[in-house]
């Protein structure tokens, strides 16, 4: 919510107070970027939305401009207001546009009060107040009871704006609104200290100070700054005053806030008058003085300016300078009826004319300081009475509300008593059905949990007695035929019907046959791991290379025996992500599957092909490839697909299943390519190695 300010309560405290336009929460926006930036932007949109015939309710938009328009014309071209918030009243009656229509009366108010027509003023405000309540929206009621409020201020009717602000409060406390809280806070201080109860706005000031921390925004919180250093500078804390005020001058001249700006140099000008440097208070109001010509239009807050350089300029013993200021500002006091702005000038003038002997002059000013000193010291005091007794009033018509509503809920107890107990004995019986519900709920559940359980048991039980069956079955038929032949031999020998020398010729084959028993086993076990008890992979940087290397090396003699030629094409700084074990016992199923269905002089290649975040490993033979049908079985879990090499080598039907285990432990996929007779190439992919592990490794 933006805050707009209303110049001074009077010329002798020119400490503003806060205005709240309602335009989506009064539409107002900071004029962070000047406010002439803020206007030429408003009138080109006015321009692209302009409808003057045939409104809608979607022509709310154009309304909105308008009364933006108006804010933003307040206080530097006033007449201009009144015509374009008259235009955006007459828009907001034609589409029924609530919020427009109050913004409108408000802009009107503005102008009004700005111009010293205190009835009119009223007259406007009330009625934006009244369907504000209409509507029953917070953002709209405590706008409209704001500038009612200030108006009164304006009117020195403290009394009735201390009721109105109190009733604001009351209004945003509910509605938990801390910026509105801070607004009229920050109003009722000022009040206070235009009746010089420092003391009093003091209070006020430090609640609002924490409202602005809480809230968070730097301009609203230089607002209260600069209102505080005004009220520090008429108490004579001048060393406060001038931390204040430039504190507050500099987030001012950040967000080119002019009307501020202006109210800035002008307190600063007042500090430095009062702590007797003219010179200085002189530039600092002249500084002032030369924004309200170019840029503010604000006739009310001039009069303190302009009392404030005659002061300063009879410190300089300039009194025809003085005189002229002073004067300036009695004729503006005089129009807008300001008793107080009459009085400082009428005092200054009087010190001129005496300087001067101008004596019946000197008089004259005289009679009318006197005359308007002892009516406002008279109506202050009245004002002070009436600002107490008006706290009071509200305060005891607050008590009267509490207890009225004590009394009434008084009554209601008995009834919430009586209908407590029933409620109770209601909840005792309910509670008891619920917990029976309850049990039988949870027996159900751990009856269906320990069915699901034994379901489970009963599955893996099955899984672990197939695992056993088919172990034993390959150990009945793939390693007892090799161990019983290798048996015979040695009975052959130990019963002399064979020599050493014949068993020597047997030694190549039982060489084989050891191999491939061997080979068996530790596809087995592994096998029988990964069913069983599940395999921990554990991934580290593997060279791929060397894991080639070495099962070439391995499996030489096998190659060798049937003239076959293997060949690895893999580069260095095949770097891998994997378990090396794992991708050990894959590359070395694969070779031992091309050799044993390749025919002698054949030839077996290995490669590895780098893609953008894997490798993909192919072994590639020339032997009798691999029809569709087992194609499709040789992948599947726990399949036991036995084939014989073309020298009847015999294998468990394991290697291919626990590849593909172990490829997708390691995040690869596994598959195959064959052509009858022509020879097949498996394929399988793993994580590269990333470059810290490269590195690392």
């Amino acid at each position: 919510m933006n805050l707009t300010k209303i110049n001074s309560l009077s010329s002798n405290n020119s400490a503003k107070i806060f205005f709240v336009f309602i335009l989506g929460a009064f539409l107002c926006s900071n004029i962070s970027n000047g406010q002439q930036n803020v206007r030429d932007s408003i009138v080109e949109l006015l321009q692209k939305n302009k409808s003057n015939k045939g409104l809608t309710e979607k022509d709310s938009v154009q309304v909105d401009l308008l009364n933006k328009l108006g804010q933003n014309l307040r206080f530097y071209k006033a007449d201009s207001l009144l015509r374009v918030a008259e235009q955006a009243l007459n828009h907001s009656k034609t589409i029924n546009y609530t919020r427009g229509h109050i913004v409108a009366l408000g802009n009107i108010g503005d102008y009004y009060s700005d111009k010293g027509n205190h009835e009119k003023a009223i007259q406007n405000y009330k009625a934006a107040l009244e369907i504000a309540n209409e509507t029953k929206k917070t953002d709209l009621i405590l706008g409209a009871q704001n500038q009612l409020a200030n108006q009164f201020t304006f009117h020195r009717d403290y009394a009735q704006a201390l009721e109105e602000y109190l009733t604001g409060i009351e209004i945003a406390t509910d509605a938990d609104n801390k910026h509105m809280l801070a607004v009229l806070n920050e109003n009722i201080a000022l009040l206070y200290a235009d009746q010089r109860d420092y003391e009093q706005a003091l209070v006020y000031f430090k609640i609002v100070k924490k409202l602005n921390e809480e809230i968070g925004d730097e301009v609203l919180t230089a607002f209260t700054t600069s209102n505080m250093a005004d009220t520090y500078a008429d108490m004579g804390n001048l060393e406060y005053a001038m931390y204040h005020i430039t504190t507050s001058i500099a987030v001012f001249e950040k967000h080119e806030l002019m009307d501020w700006l202006a109210f800035g140099y002008e307190v600063k000008g007042k500090t430095y008058l009062k702590q007797g440097k003219y010179k200085w208070a002189i530039f600092w109001y002249n500084q002032s003085q030369s924004l309200h010509t170019k840029s503010v239009e604000d006739e009310r807050s001039e009069i303190s300016l302009l009392n404030g350089i005659a002061e300063a300029n009879i410190g300089l013993k300039k009194d025809s300078i003085s005189e002229k200021y002073a004067l300036s500002a009695l004729e503006i006091s005089s129009r807008l009826n300001e008793n107080n702005g009459v009085q400082k000038s009428a005092e200054i003038l009087y010190r001129v004319s005496k300087k001067r002997g101008d004596y019946i002059n000197a008089l004259s000013y005289h009679e009318l300081f006197q005359r308007l000193s002892d009516t406002i010291a008279k109506n202050g005091s009245e004002k002070n009475l009436l600002m107490l007794k008006t706290k009071m009033n509200h305060e005891q018509q607050k008590k009267s509300l509490i207890e009225a509503n004590e009394k009434a809920l008084a009554k209601q107890k008995n009834y919430v008593y009586a209908s407590l107990a029933f409620l109770l004995i209601l909840a005792v019986i309910t509670l008891l059905v619920r917990r029976n519900e309850k049990i039988q709920k949870n027996l159900n559940k751990e009856l269906h949990t320990k069915k699901a359980d034994l379901e489970k048991n009963e599955i893996e039980l099955r899984a672990i007695n197939e695992t056993k069956d088919k172990m034993f079955s390959i150990i009945g038929h793939d390693l007892r035929g090799p161990i019983g032949a290798f048996q015979g031999l040695l009975q052959l020998l130990k019963n002399g019907e064979i020599n050493q020398t014949e068993f020597l010729q047997f030694v190549p084959k039982l060489r084989t046959d050891i191999d491939n028993i061997s080979f068996t086993l530790n596809n087995l076990l592994s096998w029988g791991q990964t069913q069983m008890n599940g395999t921990i992979t554990q991934p580290t940087v593997v060279s791929l290379e060397n894991l080639v290397k070495d099962n070439v090396n391995l499996l030489s003699e096998i190659a060798g025996n049937k003239s076959i030629k293997m060949i690895s094409q893999l580069g260095e700084n095949t770097l891998a992500w994997s378990d090396a074990d794992q991708i050990d016992i894959v590359i070395r199923n694969l070779m031992s599957n091309a050799l044993k269905f390749t025919p002698k002089n054949g030839m077996v290649t290995i490669d590895a092909k780098e893609k953008s975040n894997h490798w993909e490993v192919s072994v590639r033979d020339t032997g009798v490839g691999i029809d569709e049908e087992t194609r499709d079985r040789i992948f599947a879990k726990n399949s036991n697909v036995t084939t014989y090499g073309t020298e009847n080598e015999k294998g468990t039907g394991l290697g291919l299943s626990l590849c593909k285990e172990m490829v997708e432990n390691n995040n690869g996929t596994i598959w195959v390519e064959s052509v009858l007779r022509k020879g097949t190439c498996f394929y399988f992919t793993v994580p590269k190695a990333k470059k810290t592990f490269q590195q690392a490794s």
